[in-house]
């Protein structure tokens, strides 16, 4: 029903394959999408991984904002396009808009202008996206890391208003316990979910804290959600925390 990632760099992909993740969650950065050379040599690893590339996420580099007065529509562009035709080839499925720097609100900058920018964004995005069977999936930040998109129902809200087929959302169980976001959420909006993070107390890994997984996948269950799960935290002592922790994902998830 669920399948198990971790958030990691492709060179830890037979790694995590050992362990018996079922596939690996990268950055978009690492492809190096602006640099045609560095590009073409790097994607083979993503195609002939060891492990599937499913899942990506840091969307936009740094220096590439989104919304405010320093935009590059034609750079934001090319990048979009660039991005989806790569994802595609290697086969992902989901791809994470969350990049909360990017897409941070300037002080001084009106409210209402960054969120047509936003919205037009994401219209350039379902463009590049709808057909290639890579799902944009928003995903609401805490206020520490962005302005822009706090909640699962703001999220919702972007995405209905993009009404495009490849535009969807994510639920983070740690900025949403940053928020204070109540579970019920998750069914309220279930429609709209399409990927989920997952972490524990202090970002650490899944089942070192004290966050409630058991009302987490209850309302997940609710929600009649069934896709991909991954952890996205930091880790002590890796090789004893990655398999505990999927230990303890497939027993909560069950």
């Amino acid at each position: 029903m669920y399948s198990f990632g971790w958030c990691k760099g492709i060179d830890e992909a037979e790694t995590l394959r050992s362990l018996g993740f079922d596939y690996i969650e990268c950055t978009v950065t690492s492809l190096m999408l602006e640099n045609q050379s560095e590009f073409e040599k790097i994607l083979p690893k993503f195609i002939d991984s060891p492990l599937p590339a499913l899942a990506f996420n840091v969307f936009f580099p740094n220096g590439l904002p989104v919304v405010g007065p320093d935009t590059d529509s034609e750079r934001t562009r090319r990048y979009v396009s660039k991005a989806a035709a790569a994802l595609n080839r290697i086969g992902a499925r989901i791809v994470v808009l969350g990049s909360g720097r990017a897409r941070h609100i300037p002080d001084g900058w009106d409210r209402g202008r960054a969120e047509e920018q936003f919205s037009r964004l994401l219209g350039w995005m379902g463009d590049e996206f709808d057909g290639t069977g890579v799902t944009v999936a928003i995903e609401p930040l805490n206020r520490k890391e962005t302005n822009l998109i706090n909640s699962v129902a703001e999220a919702v809200a972007f995405a209905g208003q993009a009404n495009r087929r490849s535009i969807r959302v994510l639920a983070d169980f740690y900025h949403m316990d940053e928020e204070n976001e109540p579970l019920d959420t998750l069914v309220e909006h279930k429609d709209w979910l399409a990927h989920i993070h997952v972490a524990d107390t202090g970002r650490l890994s899944p089942g070192t804290g004290q966050y409630p997984y058991g009302p987490f996948v209850e309302s997940l269950k609710k929600a009649g959600y069934s896709g991909l799960i991954s952890a996205e935290c930091n880790t002590n002592h890796p090789e004893e925390e990655l398999p505990a922790a999927l230990a303890f994902m497939k027993q909560k998830f069950k």
